[in-house]
């Protein structure tokens, strides 16, 4: 079977889009080995994860996101931000503002435009929902409760550190450093991410507040490894700053694939901006 595909990233976290919408590649054990293969940067295509566009029962469109390693997550902000740009560059999608349906619940994007005129896309904003912050909402083992805020996570007795832990749909545990680019990332990252102390495993944050406004930021992705950007991750990296009381609710985090400016409003709901480019176009046989 041949399959046309696009390859995107939103900061450096690149993925490969399916249009699943008037077929199906397989079940999901399938679709598991077909990321893996595909996703592999010598033998495949090469990406942090394949996203696949389907049709909705409750929302404009449905968008599945796999990982590297073949496990689908709930959700990802910069994937979204480049499922968006090409729903509406491809024409799925004729609105501006549109709801995405995800293994994290209904995801709102917005088109900001560059030229009105010829509807160059500048950026994708995106509503990424409350973030949740109850102990077993996260996921986390343990007594269950309201937040987990500056809490003790001991790997060795050489390795312990301070964690803030959120869920943007996804789990994220958030440490604060005081240079992201002296940690060991992808030393310590896995061995947060497999701790018995998450069930479901958890992303990693490294954070670096550099004022009230801005934040440096690294980051170990649960079943991919360090990327260049996650949106997810970035927006609970805000939360855990403001839980901390170490920056306002609106902040640029700067992560090692660019910026996204991330705001806590006061209504309760994250929003990211954020970038979205095409890299190229291909067609495949499966």
């Amino acid at each position: 079977m041949k399959i046309d595909f696009v390859k995107m990233h939103g900061l450096g976290n690149d993925f490969i889009l399916i249009d699943c919408l008037n077929k199906s590649l397989g079940d999901s054990s399938f679709l598991s080995y077909l990321t893996k293969k595909l996703c592999d940067r010598n033998f495949g295509i090469g990406a942090d994860g394949l996203i696949l566009i389907l049709a909705s029962s409750q929302a404009d469109l449905r968008m599945r996101i796999f990982n590297f390693d073949g496990s689908e997550a709930q959700m990802c902000g910069n994937g979204i931000r480049c499922f968006a740009k090409y729903a509406y560059e491809n024409k799925l999608i004729s609105k501006n503002k549109f709801a995405v349906e995800t293994l994290a619940g209904i995801i709102i994007p917005e088109l900001i435009f560059q030229d009105l005129k010829n509807k160059k896309i500048l950026r994708i904003k995106v509503n990424m929902g409350t973030p949740k912050l109850r102990r077993r909402e996260i996921p986390m083992n343990g007594e269950d409760t309201p937040t987990v805020i500056d809490e003790t996570l001991k790997i060795n007795p050489e390795q312990i550190f301070k964690i803030t832990c959120v869920s943007m749909g996804n789990p994220h545990c958030i440490t604060f450093v005081n240079d992201v680019q002296s940690i060991s990332v992808d030393e310590i990252g896995p061995k947060i991410e497999n701790h018995p102390l998450f069930p479901e495993k958890t992303n990693v944050e490294f954070i670096q507040v550099l004022n009230k406004q801005e934040i440096n930021f690294r980051v170990w992705e649960r079943g991919v490894g360090e990327t260049l950007a996650c949106g997810t991750g970035a927006c609970a990296a805000l939360v855990a700053a403001v839980l901390n009381n170490k920056t306002d609710r609106k902040a640029t985090i700067h992560l090692p694939g660019g910026d996204l400016d991330i705001q806590w409003a006061n209504d309760g709901y994250i929003y990211m901006a954020g970038p979205a480019e095409l890299v190229f176009k291909g067609e495949m046989t499966i």
